[in-house]
């Protein structure tokens, strides 16, 4: 009998429709919005050139994002943190810019003179006197390997510390396999197979 009542049971509920909850929407923010808050701030920087580091989504379809700060880690190249406008639509997020030597005047006197009007820059932030530290030892990365007709990514170990440019050493997460690779950006190594 006890039997009978359990796949009964199992039917009733099998067969019951239960009320779906909607998963909330979420929508990406990409190279395009950073670039047009750049401009907003007087630099003419392309999509292409702009790179997010991570996945930013939103709740709010098209926010709009503001710079907050600039920081030149590298000959061409900067962090730039951004912020959305209303910060209920998301948390600040980093993005690398490349540029070419004007572009990166430019947009290293924009950042200038926002610190003037807002105060969000320090004046060490823009001075590129020492260079930025993107992998650390003991850290984590993806190591790229780029061979002829292929391409190869593989998680690895950094054994050194490395700012953009420089030669690290990086081991295997077995520790069976060392590579010699350059720092490209945050957890990202580049290698020739």
């Amino acid at each position: 009998m006890t039997r009978f009542r359990l796949t009964l049971l199992c039917i009733i509920l099998t067969t019951t429709a239960w009320p779906a909850l909607a998963a909330p929407t979420l929508y990406s923010i990409g190279a395009e919005q950073v670039s047009a808050a750049i401009d907003r701030i007087g630099v003419q920087i392309a999509p292409s050139q702009v790179m997010l580091l991570s996945n930013i989504e939103v709740a709010t379809p098209a926010p709009m994002l503001q710079v907050r700060s600039v920081e030149q880690i590298g000959a061409g190249r900067f962090m730039v943190r951004v912020e959305c406008e209303s910060q209920d639509n998301c948390l600040p997020f980093m993005a690398s810019v490349r540029c070419d030597e004007g572009t990166a005047t430019t947009l290293s006197n924009a950042a200038s003179r926002l610190s003037l009007l807002k105060g969000s820059f320090s004046a060490s932030a823009l001075q590129p006197s020492r260079p930025l530290i993107l992998i650390r030892n003991g850290s984590r990365a993806t190591l790229l390997l780029n061979g002829a007709h292929i391409h190869i990514s593989i998680p690895v170990i950094c054994l050194q510390s490395g700012a953009a440019g420089q030669t690290v050493r990086a081991t295997t997460t077995d520790h069976r396999q060392i590579y010699a690779a350059q720092v490209v950006d945050v957890g990202i190594l580049q290698g020739k197979l």
